[in-house]
């Protein structure tokens, strides 16, 4: 059957939009609802180790290269610099050509320059390809939060996407245990051992790019698209397999009562209650980075400011990275029970809290023990704000709107190591982490104050 696209906004195309959302968010639970979260969790996994690969890299590399804390912070930078790009664009790019269309091309960007990476013979070559590097990167955490609230039922949106990041978030100790074991070794194979830490992002995105071609595209974006033949394949293929595996009937598709969902222009999030959504967001993104990534991407250089070795660094900051798998663990049986603007509020008044003690401990127990409270709470905030960001825009402008706004905490990103390695070098990490903790605490204010309510309810409604 020939899929001839109905004009975009018309009559026939909002109810069948309407329609498809509910026939998803109607669907049990089943097996293919997990694989599809696991495979395109993993990915995550790579954006998250990429992340925060940078703190490693710069102590690692202050030592091999003699790298001043200007240099150190442009290691940091770079990547961030490349995400901030790529999350902007690739994102629009996402609502006119497609969630899946995005997948095939940003890991795969990633993969490339990342074992380019590997052989840069100096600092340059190495600060100019992790820039492509995150380039292609840029929009891998906005297509997963995305992608799976599109096709995830309502019931279980939240703790699906949290187990995502989970499986995701499993890079992050990965890379200072590997940054540690690495670079105790000094060489393997003939090679530096810290380039061997960007080859293995480069390969194993590589390979989970080739999984990743068997992803169908979003039938609420086909929808939306005017594409409903096409949307309409999609769904009932998914509806076969979720019967089968479930060995039940399944449940009668409800009277669509939502507002159905139409081609939104990108204009549509500065009008409006989307308007307040967005200057909210906006905001939320920007202060979001001090606390969440700072600490990440930043704690082995902290570590090594208070007296501690490179090697040293690397360890306990991989004990405290331990956190961020647990944390975000922890947040699947809470994310869906607890409103999300409240968990946010907690979670981040945790992050603050956790921040400040790390920042002025000096025993080496205390350093670990609450960098791993500080990760663990960091966790529970990641979640459920990125299931909370999926849910607060229209499928039209979904992934535009939800990069654009990522976009600036990857901008912010690209300050932040100038700025708070500056601050940690004259006035040391208690500084830092007292900055920071005012920071979230003025995030707080703002979801509080303009964040809409969402947990539960469909994609359209909100």
């Amino acid at each position: 059957m020939t899929d001839t696209p109905t004009p975009p906004g018309s009559l026939r195309d909002a109810p069948t939009a309407a329609r498809v959302a509910a026939r998803l968010d109607r669907l049990p639970p089943s097996r293919w609802h997990r694989r599809i979260t696991v495979v395109v969790g993993i990915g995550a996994f790579f954006d998250l180790y990429e992340i925060f690969l940078g703190g490693v890299l710069a102590a690692v590399l202050a030592e091999r290269w003699g790298l001043d804390h200007t240099a150190k912070a442009w290691v940091i930078a770079a990547g961030f610099l490349g995400m901030f790009a790529g999350a902007t664009v690739l994102s629009v790019l996402a609502d006119r050509f497609g969630r899946r269309r995005m997948f095939l091309v940003n890991l795969g960007g990633y993969a490339l320059f990342s074992l380019a990476a590997a052989a840069a013979p100096d600092l340059a070559w190495l600060v100019a390809l992790r820039f492509l590097a995150g380039l292609g990167l840029g929009a891998e955490l906005v297509l997963v939060d995305t992608y799976l609230a599109e096709f995830l039922p309502r019931a279980v949106r939240g703790r699906y996407l949290a187990g995502a990041y989970t499986l995701g978030f499993l890079g992050v100790p990965a890379a200072a245990l590997l940054g540690a074991r690495l670079v105790a070794g000094e060489r393997f194979l003939g090679v530096d051992g810290w380039r061997w830490l960007l080859v293995a992002g480069a390969l194993g995105a590589a390979f989970i790019q080739l999984m990743r071609r068997r992803l169908p595209e979003s039938p609420r974006w086909l929808a939306v698209r005017g594409r409903t033949a096409e949307a309409d394949r999609i769904v009932s293929g998914i509806e076969h397999r979720v019967a089968a595996e479930t060995g039940t009937s399944l449940p009668s598709v409800p009277d669509t009562g939502d507002v159905p969902e139409r081609r939104v222009p990108l204009g549509e999030m500065f009008r409006g209650e989307y308007r307040r959504r967005t200057l909210m967001w906006w905001v939320f993104q920007i202060l979001q980075t001090t606390g969440y990534y700072g600490f990440g991407s930043l704690a082995p250089v902290v570590l090594a400011a208070k007296g501690h070795t490179v090697t040293d660094s690397l360890l306990y900051a991989a004990l405290s990275y331990c956190g961020y798998p647990l944390g975000s663990a922890l947040s699947v049986p809470l994310i869906d029970r607890i409103e999300r603007r409240t968990l946010i509020i907690a979670s981040a008044l945790g992050i603050a809290g956790c921040g400040l003690a790390f920042g002025f401990a000096t025993a080496t127990w205390a350093i670990v023990a609450f960098g791993f409270l500080l990760t663990v709470c960091s966790n529970v905030f990641s979640n459920a704000f990125h299931v909370y960001q999926t849910e607060l825009f229209p499928t039209g402008l979904r992934t535009s709107a939800i990069g654009i706004a990522y976009s600036l905490s990857r901008l912010t990103s690209v300050v932040l190591p100038f700025v708070a390695l500056s601050a940690l070098h004259a006035l040391g990490p208690a500084a830092v982490f007292t900055g920071s903790a005012a920071l979230m605490v003025l995030l707080c204010l703002d979801v509080g104050l303009l964040g809409p309510r969402t947990t539960g309810r469909s994609l359209e409604r909100i």
